[in-house]
């Protein structure tokens, strides 16, 4: 497999995490930052059949879609680190051709930084199109994959968020409703 993330020039490189990477990078960083993205927004816009549902009942993983802005974290990983970084982002998030690398501006309290970022190739068949509400919550509170339930990453993501004082109100309510359908017994099955 040819490698799809290629940081260009010398030195250290921000990356912006806005789902899983936030609570499970899994690759060395030297900072995290609060960081502001201007243009794409987070949501439940990718079929996860691996980690969080199956080919035959996919669940759903947050991605960057087009529009609005995006709080989450920026990692800055140095320049020793940045090549097994790469690797590891090309095995975790690119197995499928689902994200495209991007680079971005990241806004931080310390001011502007230049970085990169995974934005969802809306082409790709894993680009799960506005669903209707009770479907992404149908899907969300019954799919399990390797990684465990999609709820699971639902409140994983909440929590993450929380923790560097970022409160999403969509994915707040979005979590009511899950947990609100598993309690009338939609989750059963």
């Amino acid at each position: 497999m040819s490698a799809k993330i290629v940081f260009d020039g010398p030195g250290d490189v921000w990356f912006f995490a806005y789902g899983s990477l936030m609570w499970d990078p899994g690759f060395a960083f030297a900072e995290a930052r609060r960081a502001l993205l201007r243009g794409y927004h987070r949501r439940f816009c990718v079929d996860s059949t691996v980690y969080r549902g199956t080919p035959e009942r996919p669940g759903l993983v947050l991605g960057l879609d087009a529009g609005g802005s995006c709080r989450g974290l920026a990692y800055r990983i140095a320049e020793c680190r940045r090549e097994a970084a790469a690797r590891y982002l090309d095995r975790r998030e690119l197995a499928e051709d689902i994200y495209r690398l991007r680079r971005v501006s990241l806004e931080t309290a310390e001011g502007r930084l230049p970085g990169y970022t995974l934005v969802v190739d809306r082409g790709t068949p894993y680009y799960a199109r506005r669903l209707a509400p009770a479907d992404e919550i149908r899907r969300i509170a019954t799919c399990r994959g390797e990684r465990g339930t999609n709820a699971d990453y639902l409140t994983d993501a909440i929590a993450r968020l929380e923790a560097i004082g970022v409160r999403d109100g969509r994915l707040a309510a979005l979590a009511r409703r899950v947990a609100a359908f598993g309690a009338s017994g939609g989750g059963a099955g």
